[in-house]
């Protein structure tokens, strides 16, 4: 009778263990890929939800150093030396920051690529720092999204958008 008690108590952790595991995270690991003339570039993220939230300006402050992400920072890599907004960035791989502003946003690349959020970010170890327009879109984004296209990159969440023109 023991042994049966045993056996079930034991299958019935398996399966709340497995339960859990088969949980989504709450911001899931994600990466974006894509080429810019010759050059590979890689973005890794995590990937969080809007949950019914405000995004900008209350979750997310205005004029504030933003990790980009959840969780680590998110890391931006690129194989070879590129143009962002015109000006050279080195091939390798970097902390990616944001400043989110009402129009325009700072797109920061720091040194210093193995962060947790932007709690130790120092403006000292910055490679490069750009500036693009904030905008608004019509369509809400529900997850956190980066996209890497041949001539820029895109950052989307909730109903706010920024993008930098990339070159080789």
């Amino acid at each position: 009778m023991n042994f049966k008690k045993s056996l079930l108590a034991t299958a019935l952790m398996a399966f709340i263990g497995l339960a859990a595991f088969a949980q989504e995270k709450a911001s899931p690991a994600k990466t974006a890929e894509g080429t810019v003339g010759d050059a590979k570039i890689t973005i890794n993220y995590s990937s969080p939800a809007v949950k019914g939230r405000t995004i900008w300006g209350d979750l997310v402050p205005m004029g504030e150093v933003w990790r980009a992400g959840a969780n680590e920072a998110t890391t931006f890599t690129t194989t070879k030396d590129i143009m962002v907004e015109g000006k050279t960035l080195p091939a390798g791989t970097y902390s990616f920051f944001v400043i989110p502003g009402e129009t325009s946003s700072t797109l920061i690349f720091n040194k210093v690529a193995k962060q947790w959020g932007a709690f130790d970010y120092d403006s000292k170890e910055d490679a490069l720092r750009v500036s693009v327009p904030s905008q608004q879109t019509s369509s809400l984004e529900e997850r956190l999204v980066y996209e890497v296209k041949p001539d820029s990159f895109e950052i989307r969440w909730e109903y706010g958008k920024a993008s930098a023109k990339l070159g080789s």
